[in-house]
């Protein structure tokens, strides 16, 4: 139908030069002319096809018609409501009248409700007794032929008047109508072959492509708008939090191995093997392998003894030991595990090692971080970091940001996995001031001055702090983070003089993430529930 229409209105215009009422035009397989407003639309597609390939030329006229409703189609087609009225009764004086129910079970509700009243006014009905009954022979059913000559014309000879009473009547609604003007454009051509859109290697083996009519190129057209990247709301708050602590002079730690040993995670960080967190309702165990490779030789024995019988100064936990549980593969609850190695590779100087990569007992290696001793914000009491010693140490500040994962029960606050942020300095003869210090400065570019520190317990921390903050939205202290300088029996057995002490805190990334975007529920920033739309709207965060 397209193609046929198209080689009607080309061939049109090759024979008369100009197709000055596209209404006239009779469409293929129709025998009338197209006066209809849809044959005008199918018309119009044709026409645009055409005038795409500039071959044509068209001038749109607008008109106003008329078109039935339902009601008015009825009517054209079984006769008005007050014709079936006088249709359904009897001559007067030749039968029983017609009564009102009767008349409503013969022609329905509808139409003898309206007909009625129509029918008394143009005097065709009358009343008898209890019935109704004709007036007259015959009639003429104006409101019948009126709807037909609009169906055919879209108008009415009586003019608007009469065609406001049947718009009154809702048989009839008024529409906005087209019909064109067709002249010949300047790619004018009787054939309708469509112009070819590539260039195709078949075409230029062939050399076809000589002979062939291409599609001229609109460089002016729009391409489809791409769709872009978008950063999820943690990754832009952990840039963040990144950039402060780059901002205060600290090298970030590689972290990227998930899996670690009891040892590296636990042991090494001088948490007892008996300790609740150890147990398999806290943390994810590895079942194949289940087993890491054996640590460090010298390095194990010294963090066993001190476990089991003490040392450097403490009693240890005077229980058994055993080489199955520090052994065991799992995914790690903390990225203090990877601390404890950087701290080990740290002291490799102090050992009298030159930066040794002999970290055994891993599925995969963290790799070698040559931390800088540049000073930064809050860096101890004079603002800058000691220099490296006759004892080979060097001091360090690191950080990291990475997934931990733990057996935790799911709701709206926590997940099996989440974020930890961390940082640790480590320098001689630094104390408790030094840590808060540090952590006021840290908390502070994050946009939390009012913090309260309240004494805590951590197995490789002494003294240990919980960091709490006032939540102005909430009027409340909100827990945020925990602290604490990490405890001989850890530091030394690495190899550490006894005056370095390594300083460390810690906070999750999703709650800050949560309160700076205004999300309740956590399972709507991580996980399947997450929304596509607002991770590709949700702002940039400053702190």
């Amino acid at each position: 139908m397209a193609e046929a229409l198209q080689q009607l209105i080309l061939d049109t215009l090759d024979a008369q030069g100009t197709i000055k009422d596209t209404r006239a035009l009779v469409l293929p397989g129709h025998q009338e002319p197209a006066a209809s407003h849809d044959a005008q639309v199918t018309i119009l597609g044709a026409l645009n096809s055409l005038a795409s390939r500039e071959m044509i030329t068209y001038t749109t006229h607008e008109t106003q018609s008329h078109v039935l409703t339902p009601e008015g189609a009825q009517i054209a087609l079984e006769g008005s409501h007050e014709a079936r009225v006088w249709a359904a009764l009897p001559a007067k004086g030749e039968g029983t009248p017609v009564t009102p129910a009767e008349l409503k079970q013969k022609v329905g509700d509808e139409a003898a409700k309206v007909g009625q009243g129509r029918a008394f006014k143009n005097g065709w009905i009358a009343k008898e007794g209890n019935g109704l009954v004709k007036l007259v022979p015959s009639i003429q059913d104006k409101t019948q032929l009126d709807m037909r000559e609009v169906d055919s014309t879209g108008t009415l000879q009586e003019g608007e008047k009469a065609l406001a009473d049947l718009r009154k009547r809702k048989l009839i609604v008024q529409r906005k109508g087209q019909w064109f003007t067709v002249q010949k454009g300047p790619s004018f051509s009787t054939s309708i072959a469509k112009p070819e859109t590539d260039l195709t290697v078949e075409a230029l083996t062939s050399g076809a492509w000589k002979t062939s009519t291409f599609k001229k190129y609109n460089f002016e057209a729009d391409g489809i708008p791409t769709n872009g990247g978008a950063l999820h709301p943690l990754l832009k708050v952990r840039e963040e939090i990144r950039n402060i602590f780059l901002e205060m002079g600290f090298t970030e730690m590689p972290t990227s191995s998930f899996v670690e040993s009891g040892f590296w995670c636990f042991d090494a960080l001088f948490v007892p093997q008996q300790h609740p967190a150890r147990e398999v309702q806290d943390t994810f165990y590895l079942s194949d392998p289940s087993s890491s490779l054996p640590p460090p030789k010298a390095y194990y024995e010294r963090v066993s003894k001190v476990h089991e019988h003490g040392g450097y100064g403490s009693t240890g936990y005077r229980a058994p030991w055993s080489d199955q549980e520090t052994r065991k593969l799992l995914l790690r609850t903390h990225t203090t595990a990877s601390s404890a190695a950087m701290l080990y590779k740290l002291a490799a100087r102090c050992r009298g090692e030159e930066d040794t990569d002999d970290r055994s007992g891993l599925a995969h290696d963290h790799g070698e971080v040559h931390a800088q001793a540049s000073g930064g914000a809050g860096t101890k009491r004079s603002g800058a970091v000691s220099q490296e010693g006759d004892d080979g140490f060097r001091p360090a500040k690191l950080f990291s940001i990475d997934r931990v994962f733990r057996n935790e029960t799911m709701d709206a606050t926590h997940l099996a996995e989440f974020h930890q942020v961390e940082g640790v300095v480590a320098d001689k003869d630094i104390t408790l001031g030094d840590l808060i210090g540090f952590m006021k400065v840290f908390f502070n570019k994050l946009g939390m001055e009012n913090l309260r520190f309240k004494p805590a317990y951590n197995p490789y921390t002494e003294p240990s702090m919980e960091i709490f903050a006032f939540h102005p939205l909430l009027k409340k202290w909100v827990e945020i983070g925990n602290s604490g300088m990490f405890r001989p029996e850890m530091l030394e057995p690495m190899g550490f003089p006894k005056d370095v002490r390594v300083l460390g805190w810690g906070l999750g990334l999703e709650r800050p993430t949560m309160i700076r975007y205004g999300i309740t529920n956590i399972r709507t920033l991580v996980g399947h529930k997450v929304s596509i739309e607002g991770v590709e709207k949700s702002p940039a965060v400053r702190f």
